[in-house]
């Protein structure tokens, strides 16, 4: 004799499935742009530190800004000058030291290549990142 459920349970699965798979498929979704967004987090941090090296490392003579903007352009693909990028970048010398301050800063929130499975929410609107690295000028013989 075969099991059979009783009449009025007929629907319960599907009922139960269909209350279970939304809140799955949100929760799968939101962790698939969590870690998207880690990930180009990274990258903007990469990018950051990439441009300040870069910088650090220039002749004394040279335009150590553009060097630091061509290195953070070419860590992210992007164009620190161009306004129809998300990126922003920016350079300082802190009062006092011998530094280089490269910020990178990129507008999340208005990027639309940019995954936002859980329709911004808790996402940051925009993610910055500041690398700072001494400067030592040696002076020609």
């Amino acid at each position: 004799m075969t099991w059979r459920p009783a009449r009025r349970e007929r629907g319960a699965a599907a009922v139960e499935f269909a209350l279970v798979v939304p809140l799955l498929l949100t929760l799968v979704l939101g962790i698939i742009s969590y870690g998207y967004l880690l990930s180009f987090r990274q990258s903007l941090s990469q990018a950051a530190a990439e441009g300040a090296r870069a910088a650090a490392v220039a002749p004394a003579t040279s335009d150590r800004q553009a060097i630091a903007f061509a290195a953070v352009g070419s860590t992210l693909e992007a164009t620190c000058l161009d306004d129809a990028d998300s990126l922003t970048c920016s350079t300082a010398t802190p009062p006092g030291c011998r530094c280089l301050e490269v910020s990178v800063s990129w507008d999340y929130a208005a990027d639309a290549s940019k995954p936002k499975f859980v329709f911004g929410f808790a996402l940051p609107e925009t993610l910055t990142y500041t690398s700072t690295v001494q400067v030592n000028q040696v002076d020609a013989p």
